[in-house]
């Protein structure tokens, strides 16, 4: 195993190797260019052998020979310049700060016109470096993810190593998940299973209810769409320890694509889909099923929704019998739900019942 030291220098060497190819570029004669896949709905394409989402063969160039493309390259420039240093005084920074940062580079053209610009060319890098961006030392902003159960994990931290029980050393809010999940070390583990919870709500009702202890289970709270240290403890949650992933999400369009994240990636992060999805992953509700059987509270479909769902009708991801059915159902009785619903049966049934009779159904329990 390579130690952080290793892998910062590792990190380092690759981007100041990608800089080093423009300037042989210039040196040349030639105008520089940097070719990355393009990053749009479609040039995805569902691996069928894999199960995950990965790029096409359509790529975009960033050229010198326009003035947009030459800015863009100049932002490259500036960013690997302080990626470099930053790993070399081995410091670290969020993407928010990278954006706020730019700022002070003394061109002005090299400064980021928003957020969302800086995020794309750190993806960029990550893309043509082959370097994730957390061993660039890149940061998002604290996504607040948990886990709460019965393993016990060695983490690296800035003062040293810690080891920490994700059930008996952790108050009700679990242990967070880091920003690289790959510093943590599997130490004992008596799970049986991880459940991914989308709501904190029921996270909380969940944990309050002791069905971590019950049954064995790994909790770890999504908080909505994944972040991607969430997706990559998930994987190796089940990739390493063996334990079934089930998605526990809201009955709508929204959160079967959260469940889609987990399982197959996504289009904003498909060149790390096989480092950041489980396609073994099983989706345990609310299902539109869930909604005629218990008569569960529902909101009526909005037309966004609606749209959603036939787009996914038409997904690689959903092209199975159970969710042509569950989708079809939803748009015939047209109602949504969400988790909390089920309180409706009583602030216990979630877990002496819905969850217990689903988890058997599927043989995990």
């Amino acid at each position: 195993m390579s130690t952080d030291t290793d892998t910062d220098g590792d990190a380092r060497e690759r981007l100041i190797d990608l800089a080093a190819e423009f300037y042989d570029q210039f040196e040349s004669g030639e105008v520089p260019t940097m070719s990355i896949p393009t990053r749009t709905k479609s040039n995805i394409e569902y691996d069928e052998e894999k199960g995950v989402w990965v790029y096409g063969d359509r790529q975009s160039t960033r050229s010198a020979k326009s003035v947009s493309g030459a800015q863009k390259l100049l932002k490259a420039i500036y960013v690997i310049d302080f990626l470099a240093q930053q790993l070399e005084e081995d410091r670290s920074s969020t993407l928010r700060e990278l954006y706020y940062l730019s700022e002070s580079f003394d061109h002005e053209e090299a400064q980021f016109n928003g957020q969302d610009e800086s995020n794309q060319l750190i993806e960029d890098l990550e893309i043509v470096s082959d370097v994730r961006r957390e061993e660039f030392h890149m940061r998002p902003e604290e996504s607040g993810a948990t886990v709460m159960g019965p393993l016990l994990i060695r983490e690296q931290t800035r003062r040293g190593e810690r080891e920490i029980h994700c059930q008996e050393d952790v108050g009700e809010g679990g242990y967070q998940i880091p920003n690289d999940p790959d510093t943590i070390e599997f130490l004992e583990n008596d799970a049986k299973f991880v459940l991914c919870v989308e709501t904190g709500g029921m996270r909380d009702r969940l944990v309050e209810n002791g069905f971590d202890e019950e049954y064995d289970a790994l909790i770890v709270h999504l908080k909505g769409q994944p972040a991607r240290a969430t997706r990559r403890l998930i994987k190796r949650l089940h990739d390493e320890l063996d334990l079934p992933v089930t998605v526990f999400a809201d009955g709508d369009p929204w959160s079967y694509r959260i469940y889609g994240s987990v399982a197959y990636g996504s289009i904003k992060s498909a060149h790390l889909s096989e480092y950041l999805a489980t396609p073994e992953a099983r989706y345990i509700g609310i299902q539109p099923a869930d909604i005629v059987e218990y008569d569960l509270p529902t909101d009526p479909l909005s037309d966004s929704d609606v749209n959603a769902l036939e787009s996914e009708l038409e997904d690689p991801r959903f092209q199975t019998d159970y969710w042509r059915e569950q989708i079809e159902l939803q748009l015939d009785i047209g109602k949504k739900a969400e988790q909390q619903s089920l309180a409706s049966r009583g602030l216990d049934f979630v877990t002496d019942t819905y969850l217990p009779e689903r988890l058997t159904e599927m043989g995990v329990i």
